[in-house]
């Protein structure tokens, strides 16, 4: 069965609910292991999964943002770094197909492959020197025009998805301008190498590695866009981040709970469910949860009710619930830990897996310190 062919979000909910549950038992092994689960990516590209979000055009449903959340909120749940890396892919396919970044022959033949072969895409722009490219940095990766197309040398981190990408959309700086653009590479260019660093305890599955540039040569029209030095526009789609940790967090939840309501300690009749603080740090749970839910979801349905002027002025809240949903996965996984106990940091418990996961969130972008500076610009703004 394929996403594609049903007719409606609930269907594609289920569909999706049913392909993602051996998700949750490979996790643990690929985390062990450091490896890379790609029988999780083979699972979903024969579903379709990658195309949800192209444009009905490109042969895509072209989902909504508040479908899209849901979709990658149970994939979290599931996998935490399965969701987080199949994410950029989907935001990224929804924000140039929706916008028309690109030229549309070019963005045309990249949907063709996401649609037909399952081909994923994913930005490389992080670098050693410049950190997060969300906080400006010029990129150190050059890029040469000669006569025939461009000569690409750098080195880029934190490329997600790196063992499995199709394509990179990487950030160069361009040679003799003051210009930064993104180019399309090919996986199969030649100098185009993967350099096996991803040694973080956290997102362990994710395959971020480093992107290795070596006088890779491209066409052109592989220069996709050049980037412009203004305030970047409020994107939407960057909300996969935080559904994927409410998943990670639900995914705590049901760890709590299996635990509360079966373990039986002989100093007390029945489960540990019935004490008070047990049950104090379960409705706090679900408290934070609900909270989550609520912002999210009403951000992205607000994001999908409102047109481009609107949409430009939702920076703040964009952030804001980024911040909120990653703060409230973190204490909820917190508050799963202290209901199981010692028992919770046993390699062979998932919570431990889910606590180390969580807190990766709070690491992508945008980071706190720039939303709650972002939101006292507005708050200063509206008062005026």
């Amino acid at each position: 069965m394929n996403l594609l062919s049903l007719n409606t979000m609930e269907e594609r909910i289920h569909l999706l609910s049913k392909t993602v549950e051996p998700f949750a038992e490979r996790a643990s092994k690929h985390d062990e292991n450091g490896t890379f689960p790609f029988e999780n990516f083979q699972e979903l590209i024969a579903i379709g999964y990658p195309a949800l979000t192209l444009p009905k055009v490109y042969g895509g449903l072209g989902i909504t943002l508040y479908e899209m959340i849901r979709h990658q909120e149970i994939i979290g749940k599931a996998d935490g770094s399965t969701s987080l890396g199949i994410g950029w892919h989907m935001g990224l396919m929804k924000h140039f197909g929706e916008n028309e970044i690109w030229e549309k022959e070019k963005f045309a033949s990249i949907a063709k492959d996401v649609k037909e072969n399952g081909a994923l895409l994913n930005s490389a722009a992080s670098e050693p020197a410049t950190g997060s490219p969300t906080r400006g940095g010029k990129p150190e990766t050059f890029a040469k025009e000669d006569s025939t197309g461009w000569v690409i040398n750098g080195r880029k981190t934190f490329t997600t998805l790196s063992p499995i990408l199709s394509y990179f959309i990487v950030s160069a700086s361009i040679e003799g301008t003051d210009d930064v653009g993104n180019f399309l590479i090919k996986r199969e260019r030649n100098g185009v190498r993967v350099d096996e660093t991803w040694d973080s305890i956290a997102m362990r599955g994710t395959g971020s590695h480093d992107l290795v540039l070596e006088n890779v040569h491209v066409d052109k029209n592989d220069l996709v866009e050049i980037l412009s030095s203004a305030k970047k526009k409020p994107a939407g789609w960057l909300l996969h981040i935080p559904a994927c940790y409410l998943g990670i967090a639900q995914a705590a939840q049901q760890a709590a709970l299996d635990f509360a309501t079966t373990y039986s300690p002989n100093s007390i009749k029945g489960t540990i469910s019935e004490l008070p603080n047990v049950k104090q740090k379960l409705g706090e749970i679900e408290l934070g949860i609900l909270e989550a839910k609520h912002f999210l979801y009403s951000i992205a349905k607000k994001w999908d009710e409102s047109d481009e002027e609107t949409r430009n002025t939702m920076g703040p809240e964009l952030g804001a619930v980024k911040l909120s949903v990653v703060n409230k996965a973190v204490h909820v996984v917190d508050l799963a830990m202290r209901v199981v106990g010692a028992r919770s940091l046993s390699e062979k418990n998932n919570l431990q897996l889910y606590y180390r996961d969580v807190r990766a969130g709070l690491h992508n972008p945008p980071m706190d310190d720039m939303t709650i500076i972002n939101l006292a610009g507005k708050s200063m703004k509206d008062h005026l």
